[in-house]
C-alpha cells in the first residue's frame, strides 16, 4: 500500500498540475486574490460568485428562518458594516442576517451573505465578540475561500478523470481509493489554512474598526467551552457530538499561530483604545429568545409544550430531551433507552391500531391494547425491529397521529424501561390554560447580580431542559466552575 501511495502521489501531483493548466487555458481561471494580491486558481468570476450567494440566500432563510426582531437585525448589520468597510473587498454590499435557530453557528455564502444564529449570539458577551465572529466570516468572503475551495475540488475531480484515461492502472479499486484519500487530505488541509487566515483577517478588521482584536480569542474560549459541554451531554446520551464548524473552534485558545495572527493585528489599531462594548451588547440581546422557538415547541424541564399544535407531553425524570425539526427525542442516562415522537397527518379513517399496521407497516404486533389517553383515542403494542423489542404507540389528536417509538440498546433492559415508555404516552394531553403560558418561548434576561444570587438558585427556578446549572454558567462565561459576582451584569433565562 505504501508503494501504491507513492505511485499515486506522483501521478496525483502531475495530474493536478495538468488539470489546473487545462482549466486555466479553457476557463481563464486565474484571478488576483483581494487579500494577498497573488494570483489564485478560481473558476468563478466575481459576478458568478455574487450570483451564487444571491441564489442560495432564500434557501438559507427557508431552512433556518430569519429571527423576527428588526432592532436586533439592524444592530448586527451595523456592526458587520463597520467591519466590512475596513475589509479588502469594501466594494461589496454585505448582508448580515440573524437566523432563528438555537444551533450555535455562523457561516458565509460567497458574495457577502453572512449569517449568525441567535443560538450563538446568546453565548457571546460583548459587541467585540460579535464583531469577531462576523469579522471571521467576512474574512472567508474577502479571501474568496468558498470559490477557491470549489475550484480545488473541481480540479481534483478533473485530475482523476484525466488520470483514468492517461493511466489505466488508476481505474482499479485500490488506486482509486488511495487517490480519493489523498485528494480528500489535500482539500481538508487547504480548508484548515483558510480558517486560520480568516482568524487573522477577522482580527485585522476588528483592529481597523476600533474593536479589541483579542476578542477573537475570547470567542474561541466560548466555543471551546461549548464543545466540552456538548461532549459531556452527548456522552450522557450515548451519542456523538456535533459542534461549530471549522478551525475557528478546533484549535485551542492558546494556539501559537492564533496568537501570532491576533498579535499581528494589533498594529492596525493605530494607538487607539480598542472597544469591547459589553454593556451595549447585553442591552441588545435582552429579551432575545433562548433555546426552542414557539414554532418548534418549547422544552421546559422534562416537559414539552406546543402551542400551535395544542399538546404537551412529559418524559421520565433525568432524561435528556432533544427537539429536532421533525421529531422529539428523549434519551436515558448513557443512551440505554430512547423515546422518539413524531406527528404524522391522518389521511384515511383508520383506527390507531390500523394506522400502525397500514401506515407504519408493522403487521406483526403483540400484546396490543386500545387506550383512552386523557380522552384521546390511542393504541399501544409491542413489535420487533432489527431483532430488538420496540413499543409503538399512536395517539389521535384532531387530524394528526402522534407516534411514539420506544426502545432500548440492550434487549434485557426492555422490561425495566417499559413502564417509562407507557407513562410518557399516558402523559400526553391537550394544553390547559396554565400550560399555555409554559408553551411561550424562554428569553434571555439581563440582570444586575444581587448578593443572594447564585447559579444553583437560578437553576432550580429555571425552565431550561438538560443541565440548567451548566447552561447558565455557559451563558455567562463561567463554565464549568465559576460563580456569579455581586454587582455584575449577567444573563439568566426566564
Amino acid at each position: 500500500m505504501i508503494v501504491l501511495l507513492d505511485i499515486v502521489r506522483e501521478k496525483f501531483q502531475g495530474l493536478c498540475f495538468l488539470a489546473g493548466a487545462l482549466l486555466f487555458l479553457s476557463l481563464t481561471g486565474c484571478a488576483q486574490n483581494p487579500v494577498s494580491g497573488s494570483h489564485d486558481f478560481v473558476m468563478l468570476s466575481e459576478d458568478s460568485e455574487i450570483a451564487q450567494g444571491r441564489t442560495n440566500h432564500p434557501k438559507i432563510i427557508a431552512q433556518y428562518g430569519r429571527y423576527d426582531n428588526e432592532v436586533l437585525q439592524a444592530y448586527v448589520q451595523s456592526v458587520g458594516e463597520r467591519l466590512a468597510v475596513e475589509s479588502h473587498r469594501e466594494n461589496l454590499i454585505y448582508r448580515f442576517t440573524v437566523l432563528d435557530s438555537p444551533v450555535i453557528n455562523a457561516f458565509a455564502l460567497p458574495g457577502g451573505y453572512i449569517y449568525i444564529t441567535r443560538g450563538l449570539m446568546a453565548y457571546l458577551s460583548s459587541e467585540a465578540e460579535l464583531a469577531a465572529v462576523l469579522g471571521h466570516e467576512i474574512g472567508h468572503v474577502t479571501a474568496r475561500h468558498g470559490v477557491r475551495q470549489q475550484s480545488a475540488a473541481q480540479a481534483a475531480g478533473l485530475g482523476y478523470v484525466l488520470g483514468s484515461i492517461l493511466f489505466p492502472e488508476l481505474r482499479e479499486g485500490p488506486s482509486q481509493d488511495a487517490f480519493n484519500m489523498m485528494s480528500g487530505a489535500l482539500l481538508s488541509g487547504y480548508g484548515r489554512e483558510h480558517e486560520l487566515e480568516s482568524d487573522g483577517l477577522g482580527a485585522e478588521y476588528l483592529a481597523r474598526a476600533g474593536y479589541e482584536p483579542k476578542a477573537m480569542i475570547d470567542v474561541i474560549r466560548v466555543l471551546k467551552a461549548q464543545e466540552t459541554f456538548a461532549a459531556e451531554e452527548a456522552k450522557k446520551q450515548g451519542r456523538e457530538v456535533q459542534g461549530y464548524h471549522g478551525l475557528f473552534a478546533s484549535h485551542p485558545d492558546n494556539d501559537t499561530r492564533l496568537h501570532e495572527v491576533v498579535d499581528t493585528a494589533e498594529k492596525f489599531s493605530k494607538g487607539r483604545q480598542n472597544q469591547v462594548l459589553r454593556r451595549a451588547y447585553l442591552a441588545q440581546i435582552n429579551g432575545m429568545v433562548f433555546g426552542d422557538s414557539e414554532k418548534q415547541g418549547i422544552r421546559s424541564g422534562r416537559h414539552f409544550y406546543h402551542l400551535a399544535m395544542d399538546f404537551t407531553v412529559g418524559f421520565p425524570v433525568a432524561w435528556q430531551v432533544n427537539n429536532q425539526p421533525d421529531s422529539l427525542q428523549a434519551v436515558s442516562a448513557g443512551g440505554q433507552a430512547f423515546i422518539e415522537m413524531r406527528a404524522i397527518d391522518i389521511n384515511h379513517k383508520l383506527s390507531p391500531q390500523e394506522f400502525i399496521k397500514q401506515r407504519l407497516k408493522f403487521d406483526k404486533l403483540r400484546s396490543g391494547q386500545s387506550l383512552s389517553v386523557n380522552g384521546l383515542d390511542a393504541y399501544t403494542s409491542l413489535a420487533t425491529l432489527s431483532d430488538k423489542p420496540l413499543r409503538i404507540s399512536v395517539i389521535y389528536l384532531r387530524d394528526r397521529a402522534f407516534v411514539f417509538f420506544s426502545g432500548v440498546k440492550n434487549t434485557k433492559d426492555f422490561a425495566r424501561f417499559d413502564i417509562d415508555f407507557l407513562n410518557t404516552v399516558k402523559s400526553f394531553h391537550t394544553l390547559g390554560k396554565a400550560e399555555q403560558k409554559l408553551a411561550k418561548a424562554q428569553k434571555i434576561e439581563i440582570v444586575t447580580v444581587k448578593k443572594q444570587d447564585n447559579y444553583a438558585g437560578w437553576a432550580i427556578k429555571s425552565r431550561i431542559s438538560n443541565s440548567p446549572l451548566l447552561q447558565l454558567k455557559l451563558l455567562n462565561g463561567h463554565y464549568p466552575s465559576g460563580e456569579l459576582q455581586t454587582g455584575q451584569l449577567a444573563k439568566r433565562v426566564k
